[in-house]
Parts: structure tokens; sequence; C-alpha cells
């Protein structure tokens, strides 16, 4: 969940770390993780998908860097 300004912009900034691929995905839309212009295009008010293209160890590592987005 991407609540407020500063959480996308937080979220960018971990996303960006990393040197693979990664999609939010809503409903038939997808955009590229690391770019705000595309999150702010997203319906932010309804869940969001994750696509992640990389490797298992930095997957995981997003992953726990993310955590606090993630709702389950």
């Amino acid at each position: 969940m991407l609540n407020t300004i500063e959480d996308v912009k937080e979220f960018v900034t971990i996303t960006n770390k990393y040197g693979f691929d990664c999609d939010l995905v809503s409903g038939r839309y997808a955009v590229d993780a690391k770019s705000i212009m595309g999150i702010f295009s997203l319906d932010l008010s309804k869940p969001l998908g994750m696509v992640i293209r990389g490797d298992g160890a930095a997957e995981e590592k997003l992953l726990e860097d993310i955590k606090k987005f993630i709702a389950e």
C-alpha cells in the first residue's frame, strides 16, 4: 500500500537501489516500479501487485526492504 506521497518517494528510492526490473500492476495496467510518474498514474486506492525480475537473493533483499508497504 502506497498511501502518501512520501510512501511513493521512499518506495521508488528503495526499488532504484536494485539493478533488475520490477513493475507495479493494477488491473490491466503495469508500470515501472522505479518511476514516480508511473506509480502516480495508477489508482493507489486499490491494492497493487508487483512483478520482480531479479535473482533469488536480491529479490529477497528487496522484499525485506519494502515489507512495510506490503499488505497481507
